[in-house]
């Protein structure tokens, strides 16, 4: 069996942890070992219900290749935290590649269209997939790229954009009666994407092999390129808090604080040091907190896929 997911956030190189297990992307620690449990009392090798010994090896490659890791991703409540940090960064990015983000399920499009209703309606839409999902080993792949697409556009719709009844996403229009304004900074759309991007990028694609040293010279090359980048500085100051160097992670976190204190993925990354050192972000690195606790920066890392533009 095939586990290649072209579909919703797959389609952009981001696990959809949720959609392999089934969940909104609101679910809790909780709802997530519900969900697992249940999931893996049908797959497991002494429980699953199957005709043949094929099956029986499809359903535990299925447990162990994708229920198992996506367990592991969002059980933990910190690394769940950075890794739906990691989904908010997505969706926005998402959402301002306008004509690029195409939706093609038809529960997908009704979301897209459902304005005050996306809430429920996407909750639902979850929840009738979710019950089906796996039934039988020929849908498991299609569902999760169904739910996946429901993810990604109730992100971009979090980020408050307009959908398109084409299933393109597009940003909102001004109200009627009102001259059509362009934002500050955007005065020549569609803005190229910068190098520094391409950096974030390659640095993402190491990260999610856990080859945190190649990803810290991809960005330590971006800040070449704009040393105030917040969010570089932010992501290279995870990275080395996963190496245990703390000194240098205060000094790239508080440095994209520095740079722009709105940044949300600067934020999530001050936050996620003081609750690793248990300490201010700003405090003199001791002894004690070079070494960050286990329990809190174990499980799945601090990362995901894809990090957001600077704000």
């Amino acid at each position: 069996m095939s586990f290649k997911i072209k579909r919703g956030l797959f389609r952009y190189d981001l696990i959809d942890h949720h959609a392999v297990l089934g969940i909104p992307l609101s679910a809790d620690t909780k709802q997530v070992r519900k969900q697992y449990l249940k999931i893996a009392r049908s797959l497991h090798p002494d429980t699953v219900k199957v005709n043949n010994d094929e099956e029986r090896q499809q359903a535990s490659e299925i447990l162990s290749k994708l229920v198992n890791p996506a367990y592991e991703q969002l059980s933990k409540s910190a690394a769940q935290a950075e890794y739906k940090l990691v989904l908010a960064q997505t969706g926005k990015r998402l959402a301002v590649e306008a004509g690029k983000v195409n939706i093609e399920s038809s529960a997908a499009k009704k979301l897209a269209q459902a304005g005050a209703n996306a809430d429920p309606m996407y909750q639902s839409a979850v929840k009738q997939l979710a019950a089906q999902q796996y039934a039988t080993f020929e849908n498991i792949i299609s569902t999760i790229g169904q739910i996946s697409e429901l993810n990604m556009v109730y992100l971009m719709l979090k980020e408050g954009r307009g959908v398109k009844s084409g299933g393109t996403v597009t940003p909102k229009k001004p109200p009627v009666g009102k001259p059509p304004q362009k934002p500050k900074g955007e005065e020549k759309p569609p803005e190229k994407a910068s190098p520094v991007d391409q950096y974030l990028r390659r640095a993402q694609e190491y990260i999610t092999k856990k080859n945190y040293a190649k990803a810290t010279l991809e960005l330590r090359d971006a800040l070449k390129l704009d040393p105030n980048h917040s969010t570089c500085h932010s992501y290279l100051g995870l990275a080395y808090l996963q190496q245990k160097q703390v000194s240098m992670a205060r000094v790239h976190i508080n440095k994209a604080i520095a740079a722009n204190p709105q940044d949300p993925m600067a934020i999530k990354a001050k936050k996620t040091l003081e609750r690793v050192t248990g300490g201010s972000s700003s405090s003199k690195p001791t002894e004690n907190n070079n070494k960050p606790n286990n329990k809190k920066s174990s499980g799945g890392g601090l990362f995901g896929m894809f990090g957001g533009k600077k704000k």
